[in-house]
């Protein structure tokens, strides 16, 4: 395999909290649909977020980009989830957005989404988001990081 380099490389972990209806002030993502009864697999459950990006694991360190999208489950024989998102960047480092989408095959070790455009700093950017999930706590949280990879730098 002719593996290319690419032209810009870092990693994120993204947070997720998930509103419980008393946690109004820690969450940062709610269903807005339910999951039907096909299945044990939460299939068709939609939750839309507004998730803090940092650059290492720890939740209360100083966000770098917010993670704003949707997932929704889409099998009812496993937990798998589809995933359509932006990272929106407003810092003196980056600014500008990176369009992230694609299926999230959550019993792999890592899964890897399309990047597939972006704004300012990322113009038409396109590339690979590597996702490994780094930490679970039940359904409340959860924190995955993210490798990106970009490809087309401009």
């Amino acid at each position: 395999m002719n593996e290319k380099k690419p032209c810009k490389r870092f990693v994120l972990y993204y947070h997720d909290i998930l509103f419980n209806g008393t946690n109004v002030a820690n969450a940062t993502s709610a269903t807005t649909a339910n999951g039907t009864k096909l299945g044990n697999f939460q299939l068709g459950k939609l939750v839309v977020f507004d998730d803090p990006m940092t650059k290492d694991n720890h939740l209360l360190s100083h966000p770098v980009a917010r993670a704003q999208g949707f997932y929704f489950y889409d099998m009812k024989t496993t937990y798998n989830a589809w995933f359509s998102y932006t990272l929106v960047f407003n810092s003196s480092e980056y600014k500008g957005t990176i369009n992230i989408m694609g299926a999230d095959i959550m019993d792999d070790e890592t899964r890897d989404l399309s990047v597939v455009g972006g704004t300012g700093a990322f113009f038409m950017t396109r590339g690979i988001c590597t996702l490994r999930t780094d930490a679970i706590e039940g359904v409340a949280y959860f924190r995955v990081e993210m490798d990106i990879k970009l490809y087309e730098c401009y």
